[in-house]
């Protein structure tokens, strides 16, 4: 289950399961409070039109609630691929949609507005990761090369694994067409109008599998049954407001 606190009239989602690590800092921003004006309201991103100075404002709020010095995050420009970047330090990393590290006060961060967030944590190993995935970064498996990735390099069994799936679009409200539809079989696609062929994905349930699939165990896997589509007054949504939409932010590192 997913608790919601308030905090510098900003509401934060966190994760059960990340939190009953003591050395894990985890926190997922929502639209809720903020400095921007409306639509963007919390809006963590300085790509999408928002005032700089607001951003800067709703940023320094968020990770402070968290505890998370800014100058300590790991950011990636996201581009919807499946590059995975290892982080020794922090800054920005172009062209990836994955991080992972196994360095302490290092805070991964990822960029979302309807793709699926996916954090990992392995308390054997200390090593973590953040990985945006869309239908793109799904089809590549994005996730699956992440976990290889912490295997060869940080000696992870999946086994050992923490995973948390953060709010996304939901199989309630993503549609898509025949075009992004024929990648997925047909377990993870409800169709909603025979004759007009309207699938709706279910990109939490493909990559639960894909989770499984590689030996994740199914209780160490938490679950955020939220979607960012039909929740309005909580999350921002790319494919609800199209331009008009901010964007959030979920962040995981470890402090020692």
């Amino acid at each position: 289950m997913i608790k919601q606190t308030q905090a510098h009239d900003i509401a934060v989602i966190r994760s059960n399961l990340l939190g009953s690590q003591n050395e894990i800092l985890f926190g997922f921003s929502t639209r809720q409070g903020g400095f921007s004006d409306s639509p963007y309201d919390m809006n963590l991103s300085y790509k999408v039109g928002d005032d700089h100075e607001n951003v800067c404002k709703n940023r320094k709020m968020f990770f402070s609630t968290l505890n998370i010095n800014p100058d300590r995050l790991a950011i990636p420009n996201q581009v919807h691929g499946d590059t995975v970047q290892f982080v020794t330090d922090p800054g920005t990393f172009p062209s990836c949609d994955a991080l992972m590290t196994n360095r302490p006060n290092i805070f991964l961060v990822i960029t979302v507005a309807d793709c699926l967030p996916i954090f990992l944590f392995d308390p054997t190993t200390k090593s973590l990761a953040a990985i945006h995935v869309g239908w793109r970064g799904s089809v590549s498996s994005i996730l699956k090369k992440t976990i290889m990735g912490m295997q060869l390099k940080y000696d992870v069994r999946p086994e050992n694994l923490i995973a948390y799936l953060g709010p996304s679009a939901g199989p309630c409200c993503y549609e898509v067409g025949h075009d992004v539809a024929k990648f997925f079989s047909r377990q993870y696609l409800i169709i909603k109008n025979n004759q007009k062929k309207n699938f709706h994905l279910d990109l939490k349930k493909y990559n639960i599998d894909l989770l499984r699939g590689v030996g994740v165990l199914k209780k160490n896997i938490e679950i955020s049954s939220q979607c960012t589509i039909c929740n309005p007054e909580v999350f921002h949504s790319y494919r609800r407001d199209w331009e008009k939409s901010g964007r959030m932010m979920g962040v995981i590192g470890r402090v020692i």
